[in-house]
């Protein structure tokens, strides 16, 4: 249902905010005072176009905002598949919004981001059915032709619909990844071919990282194996000597040893630096051993530097064709492998997807089959249901023709067929499109019929516009009836100058049109209480103060 309607800027309307209720919602004021606007207003968020000068003067432009609360299973329909990502997981309202530039340029808002008008027309359509004299909502009309039908024909018949919904979208989803699967079959063998030679070629190097950071020490000791050689021996030489008759840094020590050694335990100071020297000595040893050792190993390889040299270059090359890294490198791997599971098991996928296909179409096809024969078997009763419907709306004569056609396509999102009511409002004049051959206010009256006969089906939220065209007395008081016993299966708003069908809603709003100096304003109200009866009071034509009137506009809303 429409939760909140806030308007702004739109004509006469600077400001409005519409809290609406559940059931009927009545909206009264004097003729000129704004109703019009109000609906625009919902024509807008149906992504309806924008009238001309539809900004109030002096404002830069005009917002239309409304807070519906979604129907359970709508967002699973495929057509609304992309909106239905736009929103939180697990939603349970959606904001519809349009604004308005004084310049004429219209931008349309679905959940706070930006959207098409498209959009709000298809999502909006499936939200609220609109229902008077504009050709836009006349033609909105033909989406909901086929619930008018579903509904009437029960409760067993729409969720007959919702198992035939299930399978249409399985059918449409299967039917995608089949051709996805084909559009494959051409490429596969060389998306194949490539994945394993990339894999191959990764397996084949077995890059590691550690490996890699040994192998780049190796290749700095293996560059420069002359240089660190020389080195080592000078250093070895100034160590312990340069040949077997000692001299260098350990003579010399030793040397110093000795000297203090012919002291020792004189003074107890000297005998601590001996202690220390005698230290130095020994890890010189250890240092010229560990020279010796490090200049047996170190030789210039270029066998070996060539092999290192070699693998280095074959991770970089991997590193530069798969992302920069080791680490990518084997992610890379890890793609291939999945994508070559999932590749050579594309043929097998295929032949499980075209049995699943061809399993889910005769289920379709079944279910199908049985909805088109409910449709048919109810159009007969839902003619005459809805001609005696209008002999009781002030449309004495009236028929209704229901016209069912094999669906363009086939198969639908709601079955084999599709549905055209054909309208005949005075006898002796052959049924033509319901869109066509009535009025807006016979179209408002013919669509009351018809939405109140069965199950309710289609959009949570009705709009009436003008249904009390040509309506009076008695007739008055039967549309009121009618419409707040639509509104206990669905929020009904009715726009109406009829005292009879206000008294009978629960909620109740008033435009009033304002005028000071050269500027009209138009304000919107809810009303209770003691300020319903003065509307009503004013909509029988009564005075203020008039008894007669007050008396008759209480005793309408006691009989409600």
């Amino acid at each position: 249902m429409l939760r909140e309607l806030r308007i702004e800027n739109l004509l006469l309307i600077e400001r409005a905010e519409l809290r609406l209720g559940e059931g009927l919602n009545a909206i009264t004021g004097e003729t000129g005072a704004g109703k019009t606007v109000l609906a625009h207003s919902l024509d807008l968020l149906m992504g309806g176009k924008a009238r001309s000068q539809i900004v109030r003067p002096g404002a830069d432009e005009a917002w239309v905002e409304g807070v519906f609360d979604l129907p359970p299973g709508l967002l699973e329909e495929p057509e609304l598949a992309e909106l239905a990502a736009r929103l939180p997981q697990g939603a349970q309202e959606v904001v519809l919004g349009r604004r308005v530039a004084a310049s004429g340029r219209t931008a349309a808002f679905l959940a706070g981001r930006a959207a098409a008008a498209a959009d709000l027309k298809l999502l909006g359509g499936r939200l609220l059915a609109f229902y008077g004299q504009h050709e836009h909502r006349r033609l909105t009309i033909s989406s909901a032709q086929l619930d008018v039908l579903d509904g009437f024909a029960g409760a067993e018949h729409l969720a007959l619909r919702e198992r035939y919904r299930g399978a249409h979208r399985e059918c449409v989803r299967l039917a995608a990844e089949l051709a996805e699967l084909r559009s494959r079959d051409g490429s596969r063998e060389r998306d194949l071919d490539l994945c394993r030679y990339e894999l191959s070629e990764i397996e084949e190097v077995a890059p590691d990282r550690a490996e890699e950071a040994e192998l780049e020490a190796e290749r700095e000791r293996l560059r420069h194996a002359e240089g660190l050689r020389e080195a080592a021996l000078g250093a070895l030489a100034g160590a312990a000597g340069a040949d077997e008759d000692g001299g260098g840094a350990a003579s010399a020590l030793a040397a110093a040893e000795s000297l203090l050694h012919g002291v020792a335990g004189v003074d107890a100071e000297l005998d601590e630096l001996a202690e220390r020297l005698a230290a130095l000595a020994v890890e010189l040893g250890d240092v010229a051993g560990g020279l010796r050792a490090y200049l047996d190993r170190v030789e210039a390889d270029p066998e070996r530097l060539s092999e290192v040299e070699e693998r280095l270059d074959a991770v970089d090359r991997l590193r530069r064709k798969h992302g920069g890294s080791v680490e990518s490198v084997l992610a890379h791997a890890e793609r291939c492998r999945v994508e070559i599971e999932r590749l050579e098991g594309a043929e097998t996928r295929g032949a499980e997807a075209e049995a699943a296909l061809a399993e889910a179409e005769a289920r379709r096809a079944e279910l199908g089959g049985r909805l088109g024969e409910g449709r048919a078997t109810a159009a007969g009763p839902l003619q005459e249901r809805v001609a005696a419907e209008l002999g009781g709306l002030a449309m004495p004569g009236a028929t209704l023709e229901v016209e069912l056609a094999p669906h363009p396509d086939e198969y639908g999102p709601n079955g084999r067929e599709t549905v055209e009511l054909r309208i005949a409002p005075n006898p002796g004049i052959a049924p033509a499109p319901l869109r066509d051959a009535a009025s807006g206010g016979e179209l408002s009256r013919v669509m009351l019929a018809l939405s109140g006969l069965g199950e309710a089906a289609g959009a949570p939220t009705l709009v009436f516009d003008e249904i009390d065209a040509g309506v009076g007395g008695e007739t008055a008081r039967v549309v009121g009836e009618r419409l707040r016993a639509l509104g206990e299966a669905r929020q009904v708003l009715c726009i109406t100058h009829l005292a009879q069908v206000a008294s009978l809603a629960p909620t109740h709003f008033r435009l009033r049109k304002e005028t000071s100096g050269e500027r009209a304003a138009a304000t919107v109200e809810r009303l209770d209480g003691e300020a319903v009866v003065v509307e009503i009071r004013r909509m029988l034509g009564g005075e203020s103060g008039g008894e007669a009137a007050d008396r008759h506009a209480r005793q309408l809303l006691k009989a409600a």
